[in-house]
């Protein structure tokens, strides 16, 4: 694994595989047509939710459970852990960030979920503390391989760091031309829901991008703790 800040943000470079991770906070419109395009070319997806996701919405929760995919913590508050651009300024004590995440595991193991040790922090922002932190509860950070821009998919056409589903593209193929590794062991993150004000949707594409992705050799691995 390549870690960064004590996260992890991509399994083995060496290896042509690729781990599809999903996150969201309080909206699930990609939830059907994401899990359409994991069923039909049989790929294990990685999904990380907020507690307001869990109690809102528990029938995606059991769907995706059936189905095999790894479930997570995506936090219970979808709390900023320290003010963007200052690692070094923690907004929340150690204290708060546990009884947050005792909060959020127990809404899981509601659900029937245990052993889900990976943990995807609230806005894909964490620093070293935040990892410390999570270790001493038994978890591991993970977050997405910079460079493909997926994680953009949340942006809206009003906003300077718009990033049309065209964008992403081009990024993705960029990216993997310009890595040595291409995109061996990237960690993809793409957002299960997005403002309606964006209908440019990229969970949409999903098997287009699956489809490109296999047809360069890369396979998809499930998320395991084992990793």
């Amino acid at each position: 694994n390549v870690y960064y800040q004590g996260g992890i943000i991509r399994t083995d470079p060496s290896s042509r595989h690729i781990d599809f991770v999903f996150t969201a906070a309080d909206k699930c419109d990609g939830a059907e047509p994401i899990m359409e395009a994991l069923r039909k070319y049989n790929i294990r997806g990685g999904f990380f939710f907020t507690g307001q996701f869990y109690e809102k919405f528990p029938g995606v929760i059991r769907k995706l459970v059936r189905e095999g995919h790894y479930v997570g913590s995506h936090s219970y508050g979808h709390l900023l852990y320290f003010p963007w651009g200052r690692p070094d300024s923690m907004s929340v004590s150690r204290e708060e960030f546990q009884q947050d995440m005792i909060k959020s595991y127990s809404l899981m193991r509601k659900a029937g979920i245990t052993g889900a040790r990976y943990f995807i922090p609230p806005y894909e922002h964490y620093n070293s503390t935040v990892a410390s932190w999570a270790r001493q509860m038994g978890l591991q950070v993970i977050n997405y391989t910079p460079g493909t821009a997926t994680n953009g998919d949340y942006t809206l056409p009003s906003m300077k760091n718009y990033y049309s589903c065209e964008t992403i593209f081009n990024r993705i193929w960029e990216c993997e031309k310009n890595d040595p590794d291409g995109l061996g062991g990237h960690i993809m993150l793409i957002h299960l829901g997005t403002e309606a004000g964006r209908t440019d949707k990229f969970y949409n594409h999903l098997p287009e991008l699956i489809e490109q992705l296999k047809a360069k050799g890369y396979t998809f691995t499930p998320l395991t703790p084992e990793r």
